[in-house]
């Protein structure tokens, strides 16, 4: 085995990099504006999956992403996060190539202690109204005559997630079509990614016409809130496919999340490599336990899932949802240059 000393990271803005130090802190950190600057051999560092065409021989990669335990705010606002991901196979949302995660959850023999720590955390979450982000307010109530209830989450339509993880269906406007066709008497809840809420990211190609095809266009109502009051939720890759699993909705998968092809969720697009059946303990065990990596609020790494749980909820109760100093001072200059980038991403497509 190489045992490195040196770390080269390409791709991780000023603000990342106290958290990629923690997660690495035997190595020397070297960060490089181009993949030429990697010499061969050498162990590399990426932010997600960019195009990497001129890598030196040899050369090993570590993708990093955000955990799905995140934050109090969103990460397009800068937002500090409490957890990030590390993949050297492949990523989490990269349905095209096995990643870690799937490794993980297809080979991992699970005892029973830790999914008894896996089936507390998750009633944590649940009992806390926790998911990624922690962002909105308002209550949501459902309609009288005693439909049916769908709900369709929305996403930002330039994210890799949707790229590498739903080859068919890959706009928010064709997903609400597809569930308004199949489901013509159900009550169908469209929520939009918050990131395009906060106008810092692009809305989605026609995501205007929304509301021809759902009940309901819910905005600001917390995740959480929706998700313990609707029937299922129908999602491309959306991150709130699992955070419904977790709260025992049904969930029909249009893409191939990591959550799907274990059993646990109606795929409509059918993952042969995958195939083993998991319980929900040992999803989430794999998931939030194995998977992340864990920061405290100064951004050094404190280990557990259920730590990060205790300090998401101070943070939250701190915050009471409103948005920091520094949030509504940085908002309007993070909006135009998200719109840049986004804009940059579409026609590169």
């Amino acid at each position: 085995m190489i045992q490195d000393s040196i770390l080269y990271a390409l791709g991780f803005a000023w603000r990342k990099r106290v958290f990629l130090r923690a997660c690495f802190p035997g190595l020397s950190l070297v960060f490089v504006d181009a993949p030429e600057a990697v010499p061969p051999g050498a162990l590399l560092a990426v932010w997600g999956v960019p195009a990497l065409p001129l890598l030196a021989p040899g050369v090993r990669l570590v993708r990093v992403e955000d955990g799905f335990l995140r934050s109090v705010g969103l990460g397009a606002d800068w937002v500090r996060p409490m957890s990030w991901v590390l993949d050297r196979r492949g990523m989490y949302f990269d349905a095209t190539a096995p990643s870690d995660m799937e490794t993980l959850l297809a080979t991992t023999v699970w005892s029973p202690e830790l999914l008894q720590r896996a089936a507390a955390l998750r009633e944590m979450i649940v009992h806390e109204g926790l998911t990624k982000y922690n962002v909105g307010v308002g209550q949501w109530s459902r309609p009288e005559r005693g439909q049916r209830v769908i709900l369709v989450p929305g996403q930002v339509e330039t994210d890799a997630s949707i790229r590498y993880g739903s080859p068919v269906v890959r706009t928010n406007l064709e997903l609400l079509r597809r569930v308004r066709v199949a489901h013509p008497d159900a009550y169908v809840l469209y929520k939009p990614h918050p990131d395009v809420v906060a106008g810092l990211r692009l809305r989605g190609e026609a995501e205007s016409r929304a509301v021809d095809f759902c009940d309901e266009l819910l905005v600001h109502v917390p995740m959480h809130y929706l998700l313990e009051r609707v029937d299922e939720v129908h999602v491309m890759t959306s991150l709130a496919g699992f955070e419904a699993l977790l709260r025992g909705r049904k969930v029909v998968c249009h893409g191939q999340p990591f959550y799907a092809g274990w059993g646990l969720t109606q795929d409509l697009l059918p993952m042969p490599r995958r195939g083993r059946e998991l319980s929900l303990d040992a999803l989430v065990a794999g998931a939030l336990i194995l998977y992340p990596r864990y920061f405290d609020t100064q951004g050094a790494a404190c280990g557990t899932p259920e730590q990060t749980l205790q300090e998401l909820l101070t943070w939250r109760d701190r915050s009471r949802g409103r948005l920091s100093w520094s949030q509504r001072l940085w908002r309007p200059v993070l909006q135009l240059l998200a719109w840049w980038q986004d804009g940059k991403r579409r026609r590169s497509a």
